[in-house]
């Protein structure tokens, strides 16, 4: 019996760490920001919610751009850049006085964030074994999801009991913890012969920005993704409409928690048995928890679907991730996490701005049940898309 390759090394825990670090402080401020904004600077609703999706819009610019520098600038070198600027405009929030100087940081913080986000998740790939990629990328993946639970709770809980500041205080804390670990993080870098290609390659070709072996799965991400933003988006305020607000303050642990649990099973299945054997139960899974969501009338079948929407999306989220890089050379994993987030990252930004005015003609029930359709077609997508190759493959081999 071989000896398994060893997962939990001191770099892996670091860029793990650093990860969660950085999601946390990034749904702290989703959750706080449009809050804060009215009634700081007394705009509208729309504005207001604005200076939150900003953000994600900043971070959708740079991804391919980042992706691109990976491979001729070096992995830690555009990492520690990245958490740089993060640290830099988590500071400028403290003076901001005019809702534009606001949106200005926070489309700028987006951009820090896009960088530093996919920097890590390419190093991730780097520093995780080969036989072990499925299991380490979804393990890698849970620090984003647990930092899902954690930043709302922790943001909402600083709003109602501290001061308003104390929300940029925390998210400037976690920038500088994120930015010293990574300093201290050995990471891989690319062959030169291949930086001396990248830098010869001076015209523009569009392969520079975005990979195309992993634009299928990132495609299908971009679909789950406007499903998983009504999550996120609409759940605090569907809770407050049926009564069940105490519940959904857990709903998000619940998620992760199971998710949790869940992990070592799929992650082993995945590298053991292959993406299909863990991606059609996953994508079932979010759709079955997202038609509870919408029939929940009290708070158990509520946490249920927190749980059953955990293991479902957060091991389908982590597989993709797993599929975009899997099949790229070294060199190019950079820009295959890049494609893989900036599609994922349209989808949860685009989503809450489509589904709000679904919401007017549905309501939210109605929301949930039509986002469980999504995640049913989502099925064939995946098919069409990724699985049926894989399958074709494995009756080849």
């Amino acid at each position: 019996m071989t000896k398994r390759e060893k997962l939990w090394t001191k770099d892996f825990i670091m860029v793990s760490t650093t990860n969660f670090l950085l999601f946390v402080s990034f749904y702290i401020l989703m959750v706080t920001l449009a809050m804060y904004s009215i009634e700081q600077f007394n705009v509208s609703g729309s504005i207001a919610g604005l200076a939150s999706s900003i953000f994600v819009l900043g971070a959708v610019l740079v991804r391919p751009v980042a992706g691109n520098l990976i491979a001729t600038v070096g992995r830690k070198k555009l990492l520690i850049f990245g958490l740089a600027l993060f640290l830099v405009m988590a500071l400028v929030y403290f003076p901001v006085n005019t809702i534009a100087w606001m949106l200005l940081i926070r489309f700028v913080h987006g951009f820090a964030f896009g960088i530093t986000t996919t920097a890590t998740g390419t190093i991730a790939v780097d520093v995780i074994p080969p036989s072990r990629r499925g299991e380490g990328l979804g393990y890698f993946a849970t620090s984003n999801n647990l930092a899902m639970a954690i930043g709302p709770f922790v943001g909402l809980i600083t709003l109602q009991y501290l001061s308003q500041d104390m929300i940029f205080v925390i998210t400037t804390g976690m920038s500088i913890i994120a930015l010293v670990t990574a300093l201290f993080m050995n990471v891989p870098e690319i062959e030169s012969k291949y930086l001396e290609k990248e830098k010869r390659q001076k015209r523009f070709k569009l392969s520079d920005y975005f990979e195309g072996s992993a634009l299928p799965i990132s495609i299908f991400m971009l679909i789950v993704g406007v499903a998983n933003s009504s999550i996120l988006s609409f759940i605090s305020t569907y809770a407050v409409e049926i009564n069940l607000v105490d519940a959904a303050s857990f709903f998000f642990v619940m998620y992760a928690v199971f998710l949790l649990l869940s992990r070592p099973v799929t992650g082993r299945m995945y590298d053991e048995k292959g993406e299909n054997s863990v991606m059609y139960p996953s994508i079932a899974l979010f759709g079955i928890g997202l038609v509870i969501l919408s029939q929940a009338s009290n708070g158990i079948f509520l946490l249920i679907a927190g749980a059953i929407i955990g293991v479902g999306f957060g091991t389908l989220q982590s597989s993709a991730q797993t599929i975009a890089v899997s099949t790229v050379p070294h060199q190019r994993v950079g820009l295959a996490t890049a494609t893989f987030f900036t599609f994922y990252d349209l989808g949860m930004g685009i989503g809450p701005f489509l589904l709000g005015y679904l919401i007017r003609v549905t309501g939210f029930r109605g929301l949930y049940l039509a986002m469980s359709v999504i995640a049913f077609l989502a099925l064939p997508i995946y098919y069409f898309l990724h699985g049926r190759k894989k399958a074709e493959v494995k009756q080849t081999a």
